[in-house]
């Protein structure tokens, strides 16, 4: 059970830098960054650590890549003042919290991850037989506990890795959770909250370990966050007391499942740059429209006068992203009976998909304008995403008894 309640939840996603993005990215992953950095405490990073695993031959592209994505995520509407942006190796504590939890984390569990042999048998080009892409799960773990992340929006095909995550934080706080007098210290600790607060939290402890009762749990670890009067440790010590365990230093973080995108490339298949069917965020208006407008269609429909199947058709998944009912009826109408032409078909999806993009290529242009204030919001945000991890890497190595002054 996550210690860290609903209303201070933080979120913590990351993309890797792959220059600049497509509709597939607006719609499958910064669409419901969105809505998140509104609701929660967010922290938002460019993996270019994470790059290098598979690109560690070819690292010159970057940096490049690194701003391309971060005036995308601007011009997107990702909010630096609700939201932490920062770059990942900006942050060296993520380098040292993986070093340490790979003291701990047996091989096995890192060759396990599912993606670990797909991603080899795809990227049968590369080679792959390093350390940095065999652990990359681990860093993306490290990613996560040195925030003290409370959920993380990942797809299906990610929750093994949040999966990974749990595992790691629980085996951390298992070895070194139980300090010496830990009972002692917890018993101090619940009596600082005052008689009335601690009797509480006695009784759902109780109700927890002896019925199961989980709502008891949450229940108990709502007043502990209400708590004003006990330190940032005594709250950890207290929410593993109630569990039975030792001091919870790093967090279990819970999957925040993200709908599949539905975005399709011009061809029908996964937008994706591997692919060459993507249309990019800062493509021009002319670009743009050539490319939809000689995307293929029913191949079926040879002729103005044939009949077609929309489910046949790449256009037809695009009407599904873009297009109201009353219009979907319409392209679905015209295309089985051969009222239309695939030419007048698309015609809509170009006008929405031009005006979606209108807005994000026009705040894209005050950002390309303003380098300067691109690189101080990341900077800004670096600092303060790493005094968030510095705090926790305090405890971390006092935990492994690496605190030496």
């Amino acid at each position: 059970m996550n210690p860290v309640s609903s209303q201070h939840t933080r979120v913590l996603s990351g993309m890797r830098p792959t220059g600049s993005l497509h509709l597939g990215h607006y719609h499958g992953v910064l669409k419901n960054w969105l809505q998140l950095q509104y609701q929660y405490e967010c922290f938002f990073f460019i993996a270019d650590w994470h790059a290098l695993t598979t690109h560690y031959e070819d690292p010159e592209v970057i940096p490049g890549s690194v701003w391309e994505m971060v005036i995308d995520w601007l011009a997107a509407g990702i909010s630096h003042t609700d939201s932490k942006l920062f770059i990942q190796s900006m942050v060296p504590e993520h380098a040292e919290l993986h070093l340490l939890l790979s003291m701990i984390t047996p091989l096995g569990w890192l060759e396990r991850v599912p993606s670990y042999k797909d991603q080899q048998d795809r990227l049968k080009n590369l080679d792959l037989a390093t350390y940095g892409f065999l652990g990359y799960p681990l860093l993306q773990a490290a990613d996560i506990l040195i925030y003290r992340a409370g959920l993380v929006p990942v797809g299906e095909d990610q929750v093994a890795h949040v999966e990974l995550t749990r595992e790691v934080a629980r085996r951390f706080n298992h070895i070194y959770g139980r300090e010496p007098g830990f009972e002692e210290k917890a018993d101090q600790a619940r009596k600082k909250m005052g008689k009335k607060a601690a009797k509480l939290y006695n009784h759902y402890r109780k109700a927890f370990q002896e019925n199961g009762d989980h709502q008891a749990l949450e229940a108990a670890q709502a007043l502990l966050e209400e708590q004003q009067n006990i330190t940032v440790n005594d709250r950890e010590r207290l929410f593993g007391y109630l569990e039975g365990s030792g001091r919870l230093i790093l967090p279990e973080p819970m999957p925040l499942l993200t709908k599949a995108s539905k975005m399709p490339g011009l061809d029908g298949q996964k937008m994706s740059k591997s692919y060459h069917n993507t249309i990019a965020l800062r493509d021009e208006p002319e670009i743009v429209e050539k490319a939809l407008r000689t995307m293929p269609t029913d191949t079926n429909r040879v002729r103005r006068s044939d009949p077609g199947d929309p489910a046949k058709c790449p256009v037809w998944q695009f009407h599904e992203v873009y297009s109201n009912e009353e219009v979907k009826h319409w392209a679905a109408n015209g295309c089985r009976t051969a009222g239309i032409g695939c030419v007048e078909c698309k015609q809509p999806v170009i006008e929405s998909v031009l005006a979606e993009l209108r807005p994000i290529q026009e705040r894209a242009r005050e950002f390309e304008a303003q380098p300067e204030l691109v690189r101080s919001i990341i900077a800004e945000g670096s600092e303060a995403a790493r005094h968030v991890a510095q705090t926790t890497m305090v405890e971390v190595r006092e935990a492994m008894s690496m605190k030496h002054l």
